[in-house]
């Protein structure tokens, strides 16, 4: 269950390796990492962009694919190569106006401790590190890349009226 009032979450804010992919990397054979991504996150990713929610991708990674993708579902603040995330999260509130204590964000490791801190919803898959659970309101029953954030995005449109509300939610 939430600690939080979802209904104030105005941005979603995701962190790309063992979040919206798993934590083990396949790779190719000139070393390039293989991501594998979960189509109900993405399904979940684009309804939350069409109800009007700013979706934004924070990852120290850097993926042409990625990029495409999610550009794809409709999400126009990507933050690839990020190696210092509250930079790119300062950047996000810029462009965005929305505060922090609007934003919902997903992390699952060190990198992404700091940046929880500043959010109001700081929140991580059942596979996190023990340091980032212990900073989360709220800890997915679903591992990073198998639907925690699906998970997250559906409560949050639930809890604003937004899930399967209208045709919008059947269709891509």
């Amino acid at each position: 269950m939430f600690d939080f009032d979802l209904t104030r979450i105005k941005a979603l804010v995701f962190d790309v390796d063992g979040v919206l992919s798993t934590s083990t990397i396949a790779m190719d054979d000139e070393g390039q990492p293989l991501r594998t991504l979960n189509v109900k996150d993405g399904y979940a990713i684009q309804l939350a962009v069409k109800r009007g929610l700013v979706v934004a991708i924070i990852s120290g990674g850097h993926s042409p694919n990625i990029r495409m993708r999610y550009e794809y579902l409709g999400v126009r603040h990507i933050f690839m190569s990020s190696s210092y995330k509250i930079r790119d999260l300062e950047t996000l509130t810029s462009q965005t106006g929305i505060p922090l204590d609007q934003m919902l964000y997903m992390g699952d490791d060190i990198p992404d401790y700091e940046v929880m801190q500043l959010v109001g919803c700081p929140v991580c898959p059942a596979d996190a590190a023990p340091e980032i659970k212990a900073i989360s309101r709220y800890v997915s029953p679903f591992v990073g890349g198998q639907g925690a954030a699906r998970d997250v995005i559906e409560q949050v449109l639930k809890a604003q009226g937004q899930w399967m509300s209208d045709k919008i939610a059947f269709g891509w």
